[in-house]
């Protein structure tokens, strides 16, 4: 398509934008009828460890949205000589789950506590044996019965509670609506009716009566809206959120504001049966689309939805780039103090490049990437550790690779537990994610980890913020079927590089693992030795 032809799109106002709330990101994407990215924006942003919780600044939120979005714009001014005043739909996206509460004048109760809170497990144990269903801590059902447990002062008076995707689309459209896909991670669905488990929400209300309160939780939830129904339109004040020079009009259809999760399987063409992705940020996780419901309660695997409805098996872990980006920073300070001129695309990608000379057992060095804790591994409290002995090749390759098995191992604990329990038929499985940005090196070792083959998409690093601007391009396309409408126009001239492991790097894999199994002790005797001097240094 020619920039004539593309300025006669944007001036037609044919555009359909995703914006998606990252764990360090907040990314515009705009793309024309054929799902083609024209111009991206981002902002980068940081979770911040708080009175006892990882939590992100409000302010931060929109600030970071009208950044992200400028940027976007401010591209296509530069390359087609236009400004982007109509456009055909607009979609939210954001991290899963999380707690944010507000009042009946809806101010918001307590600062947001992201998916990253491993404070609710009592919470989280009783739900799960009630309904039979995996509630992890991190779900938002959790986070308010566990603040109910605690008999916290703002518990009386939530009158709502939604995600952070679904509060900037309130914000923007003024509709109180979630996703099905981000509503999956705050209460579990009925894939039948689409919307909440009624039974599930009839127990919740007993338990949370119990406790004192008064609320009915169908109140407080936010009602369900499935991929291709309308979830509202741009509002006036919506308009001036996003863009405060008032260029954007107000108006345009708005989907259904979705998790990572969910626009994750989106940009991976991966929301049929049989299907699964792996999306690997600051946290990781896989999904995979289900024929059948699995036979048992695993703790380790969520149920949650594809944004159609599907069933999918998910299987989270906390950690993944944190302590990568954390080492990163040092190998950028070295240069910064030396003079050096460099660019941070290509620092990472010469790192990474650097790990496919590392040796198959990595050198015999271990690294444990855990910024936060973990559940998976019960692990409540994560601390980064890098351990070697004197006899280990320590040198860059194996450093490197080792960050990066790391990044992958706690997922692989959690996929192994699941195949060795149900039989999952899976077709394909892609990966998406900055850490794949760097051709073949994440990947391969991606593939190693799941024992199979691994595809990436050149749409890999524009992830979620992409896939939520394809739901909001169906929500105005001619209706189908979702994965019909993905395979017809997302991804029909889509070119996807795919990696077969060989059996030395799944061997690889596997021995790292068990040594990583077995470094989750001095976790805990990190944790142990952490609190003790707190104790010390308190009775000082």
């Amino acid at each position: 398509m020619t920039t004539s032809e593309i300025k006669q799109l944007i001036d037609a106002g044919q555009l359909s934008i995703g914006i998606e709330f990252g764990s360090t990101r907040i990314k515009t994407v705009a793309i024309d009828p054929e799902c083609r990215t024209i111009a991206t924006g981002s902002f980068e942003w940081e979770n911040q460890f708080k009175h006892g919780y990882w939590t992100y600044s409000m302010n931060d939120v929109w600030v970071g949205l009208q950044r992200s979005y400028a940027e976007m714009t401010d591209a296509i001014k530069d390359q087609y000589d236009t400004t982007v005043r109509n456009i055909a739909s607009l979609g939210i996206s954001g991290m899963m789950h999380g707690y944010l509460v507000f009042d009946e004048h809806d101010d918001l109760l307590v600062p947001f506590r992201t998916w990253r809170n491993n404070n609710a497990n009592e919470a989280a144990s009783i739900l799960r044996e009630d309904f039979q269903v995996n509630i992890p801590e991190r779900w938002s059902i959790a986070q308010l019965y566990q603040s109910a447990i605690d008999k916290e002062e703002h518990v009386p008076h939530v009158r709502y509670m939604t995600t952070l995707a679904g509060y900037v689309h309130w914000y923007l459209s003024g509709e109180r609506v979630l996703g099905i896909g981000d509503a999956s991670g705050m209460f579990p669905i009925d894939s039948d009716t689409l919307t909440y488990r009624s039974d599930l929400l009839q127990r919740f209300n007993t338990h949370f009566h119990e406790a004192g309160y008064t609320q009915q939780i169908e109140d407080i939830l936010p009602e369900v809206v499935v991929a291709g129904q309308s979830a509202g339109r741009l509002t006036e004040i919506g308009a001036k959120l996003i863009d405060p020079h008032e260029e954007l009009e107000a108006g345009c259809p708005m989907c259904a504001p979705e998790a990572d999760a969910a626009t994750g399987m989106v940009a991976t063409n991966s929301v049929a049966p049989r299907t699964g992705n792996v999306s690997a940020g600051t946290s990781i996780f896989s999904m995979i689309v289900l024929e059948k419901q699995i036979q048992q309660l695993y703790p380790e695997v969520d149920i949650v939805s594809t944004p159609d409805g599907y069933e999918v098996a998910m299987i989270h872990a906390n950690n993944c780039t944190s302590d990568i980006n954390a080492w990163v920073g040092i190998f950028e300070e070295l240069l910064q103090r030396l003079g050096v001129d460099y660019d941070k695309n290509n620092l990472f990608t010469t790192l990474f490049e650097s790990a496919l000379d590392g040796d198959d057992d990595l050198g015999q060095l271990l690294s444990i990437g855990y910024v936060s804790g973990e559940f998976i591994t019960d692990v409540p409290q994560g601390y980064p550790l890098l351990l070697r002995s004197l006899d280990s090749n320590f040198n860059l390759a194996n450093f490197i690779k080792s960050q990066i098995y790391s990044a992958f191992a706690t997922l692989k604990i959690g996929i192994d537990l699941l195949k060795e329990n149900e039989q999952i038929q899976i077709d394909s499985m892609l990966g998406h994610g900055g850490i794949f940005t760097t051709k073949e090196v994440a990947q391969r070792y991606m593939a190693a980890a799941l024992e199979s083959p691994v595809s990436v998409m050149q749409t890999a690093s524009e992830g979620g913020a992409w896939g939520i601007a394809v739901l909001a391009r169906y929500l105005v396309a001619e209706h189908k079927d979702l994965a019909q409408f993905l395979n017809d126009s997302a991804f029909e001239a889509s070119d996807a590089i795919t990696i077969e492991p060989t059996e030395a790097e799944i061997d690889s894999f596997r021995n790292y693992t068990e040594r990583f199994k077995a470094g989750m002790e001095l976790e805990h005797v990190a944790g142990q030795q952490f609190n003790s001097n707190k104790d010390r240094k308190r009775d000082q």
